[in-house]
């Protein structure tokens, strides 16, 4: 089938080209109109929290965001100040979207340090919550200046909270992150490139081929969003994850085009054995980057599901551009691809077995396969065991804080310096549904307020609407602690059934509040993790084995997948929850926690890329040991002729990921380091050290295929039916 494409490509090239050119350019326009349409919200239907927020959110028009927490501090008791009560008073009407808890409003001392010297309100945001953590409408500034004037002599003020902490990091400034991010990353590619190529068409194809797909696949996403809502983090990854994948697709081809003049193959018979032994390993490779991302429809969540879905468009058009584009940009070149040339022969040129970096090095590892694996084999290890430390939730307040400066941090501080709980960021809101007494909702304060893990609670009289009343209470630790998961245990499941039990007939009470929602959204991504593992895994071994013709070699593939994604979460639990070089380097504190999407987003995408190296390696041991019958031989000239191919894709990968750590916020960082990291250990550990050592020490067992497997998956299979004799 690939050999006929490449002749009717070969036949046809101006139009392919000019048919891809009008897709690209119409591609522009879809980009600007789907900027537009992006999902934002968060939401997690069917899970208590979420839903009660968003009870609260229709009752109140607020209480789906964390709230803005205004500090109020004086040399003595700060509840004996003068006008201070009428000064929060006049805040809660000049921002009367906003739902105002205070020590004035509701009698309590929740909102009181122990000395009294400092005290605290908190202004619920209107609207619904959304992807970014500082989002249209939060009104900071406006209350942080409000809260100035308003403030009696004597006392200071300053306002922090979630959105404000984000804020004080720059965060707010991500609009045009995308375009400066996917500038950078197409630069270092270029630079990557001009290594790998040296001659300026051959540097040049494959960000044209980049182009091209990302443009395209914009398209595909503004058609899509009138179908379904789709996040707007697809952007990032179309932009990002479009570049590096593209560019990895164009790389294999070109290596292997240039390859076949190596072999004095005229330019219309190199392209025709491009194509067929260079366009199956990009295939398989795009279709199991697309089922790793396509497993997210299985998480019940739909700004996930809409990831996976919008992301899946990304490898396909990059197939489908690195087998259509490119090979007829190569069929209009032809030689001329190594013309040009802008760096020294002797510096980039490939070969194809005996000289160079990556066949003495295959040498190494066939004389000592096994301590070359047992390298790989601790360093993975040391990894793993980190990675099973993974605290999935958002990071904690300090970790948010920016330069010390910043009104939020000092805002934070003072709450931290006065004793007053750092869960006063994050509360906790419990909603009391039903024919209720505000002594009623008092008795569920207080029953709340016994809970261990709550260090105290306030029923505002004003939170109530006809039908419906809210409690707030401050978990004794930050709302993303570990800890906080047992005190949300134990409301759920005996404080509260034991009040609502006592109350009148037909109450309802609901903890509610942005803490137990992300818990819920951690229980809905988790819950289901392990289908959308069993998804991943029979599917790329079902593709894989028929892709090399072995059980072995497919069951290798998916194990080391995994230990590449539990390798990068090593990386990022040990840099970031940890602190190991955190703050030195990236300039945020221990997070103590990884965001809970994270992990998730790095399985999805980095299994399925991991594993373009993956088959880039092992479909050239194959096609070697097809031509020569030796295993020893197809390790040597399979990893002598991948090795510069596949450090030199991972190279522009990890760039465009690592491009991601430079932005504002813990989350973005996380992200971006996670996927770099992953990608250089996949590169290093697994296919350089692993990958060759498991192949050399299994011998003839690497091409066992019992014929009813070869039968169910219509193989054409030439090895043997029984298991050979392990070398």
């Amino acid at each position: 089938m690939l050999e006929g494409l490449a002749r009717l490509i070969l036949r046809h090239k101006l139009a392919v080209l000019l048919v891809w050119l009008g897709l690209t350019g119409f591609g522009v326009f879809s980009a600007s109109q789907v900027s537009g349409r992006w999902l934002e919200q968060i939401s997690v239907p069917g899970y208590p929290a979420w839903e009660a927020n968003q009870r609260t959110l229709e009752a109140f028009g607020n209480g789906d965001r964390p709230p803005h927490v205004v500090v109020f501090q004086a040399d003595g008791d700060v509840t004996k100040v003068e006008g201070l009560p009428q000064a929060i008073d006049s805040l809660a009407r000049q921002f009367d979207t906003f739902r105002v808890g205070s020590t004035f409003a509701s009698g309590s001392d929740a909102y009181l340090s122990q000395d009294r010297t400092t005290t605290f309100a908190t202004f619920y945001l209107p609207g619904a919550s959304g992807v970014s953590s500082v989002t249209v409408g939060n009104r900071l500034e406006e209350l942080r200046e409000a809260a100035r004037e308003a403030a009696p002599p004597g006392v200071t003020t300053s306002v922090t909270g979630i959105e404000a902490l984000h804020d004080s990091q720059g965060a707010g400034s991500e609009g045009s992150g995308v375009l400066i991010e996917a500038l950078i990353g197409g630069a270092g590619a270029l630079l990557i490139l001009l290594f790998v190529f040296g001659t300026l068409p051959a540097v040049v194809m494959p960000l044209l081929v980049a182009l091209a797909s990302i443009l395209n696949t914009f398209t595909l996403v503004w058609i899509l969003t009138y179908f379904t809502s789709v996040s707007l983090i697809v952007q990032f990854l179309v932009a990002l994850v479009g570049l590096g994948v593209a560019i990895d697709y164009a790389l294999l081809m070109i290596f292997r085009y240039r390859e076949e003049f190596r072999h004095g193959r005229d330019p219309e018979t190199a392209l025709v054995e491009t194509m067929t032994r260079a366009g199956r390993p990009v295939i398989v490779s795009g279709s199991t980057v697309a089922i790793g991302l396509l497993s997210m429809v299985i998480i019940p969540v739909p700004l996930i599901r809409s990831i996976g879905i919008g992301g899946m468009l990304i490898p396909a058009v990059s197939v489908l551009a690195s087998i259509t584009l490119l090979p007829a940009m190569l069929a209009l070149l032809g030689t001329r691809i190594n013309r040009v040339r802008l760096m020294p022969r002797r510096i980039v040129e490939g070969s194809d077995a005996e000289t160079g970096f990556w066949w003495r090095w295959s040498r190494v590892v066939l004389r000592r396969p096994a301590a070359v694996g047992t390298l790989g084999a601790a360093i993975a290890l040391v990894l793993l065991l980190a990675g099973v430390q993974l605290n999935p939730a958002s990071p904690q307040a300090h970790a948010l804080a920016g330069p010390a400066t910043e009104d939020a941090v000092i805002g934070l501080d003072a709450l931290e310096d006065a004793g007053i709980t750092p869960g006063a960021v994050k509360p906790f809101v419990v909603l009391v549904e039903g024919d209720t007494s505000q002594r009623d909702v008092e008795e569920v304060a207080a029953a709340v307020a016994r809970t261990p893990g709550v260090s105290g609670s306030a029923a505002p009289p004003e939170w109530r609407r006809e039908g419906i009343a809210l409690v707030e209470a401050f978990p004794s630790v930050d709302g993303s602690a570990r800890a906080i998961r047992g005190t949300i245990a134990t409301l759920r499941n005996d404080v509260l059934p034991g009040v609502e039990a006592a109350l009148p007939s037909g109450t309802e009470v609901t903890l509610a509040g942005d803490a137990p929602a992300e818990r819920d959204f951690v229980d809905a991504v988790y819950g289901k993790f392990p289908y959308l593992l069993a998804f991943v895994i029979l599917l790329t071994f079902v593709l894989l084995t028929r892709a090399f013709r072995s059980v072995l070699l497919a069951v290798k593939a998916v194990i080391l997948n995994l230990v590449s994604v539990g390798a990068a979460f090593g990386i990022i639990v040990l840099i970031f929850q940890k602190g190991y070089g955190a703050e030195e380097i990236w300039n945020v504190s221990a997070t103590d926690s990884i965001n809970a999407w994270i992990p998730l987003m790095i399985f999805a995408f980095l299994y399925g890329l991991s594993m373009d190296y993956e088959v880039f390696m092992i479909s050239r041991i194959r096609e070697a040991y097809d031509e020569t019958g030796n295993t020893n031989d197809a390790v040597a000239l399979g990893l002598a002729r991948t090795g510069k191919l596949v450090t030199s894709a991972a190279a522009v990968l990890m760039f465009a990921f690592f491009v991601l750590s430079t932005g504002p916020g813990p989350e973005v960082k996380q992200f971006g380091i996670g996927l770099a990291a992953g990608i250089l250990f996949d590169a290093t550990v697994i296919r350089a050290l692993l990958v060759p050592a498991i192949v050399r020490l299994a011998g003839d067992w690497n091409w066992w295929l019992p014929k009813p497997v070869s039968r169910a998956l219509f193989i054409r299979e030439r090895t043997p039916e029984a298991a050979p004799e392990a070398a």
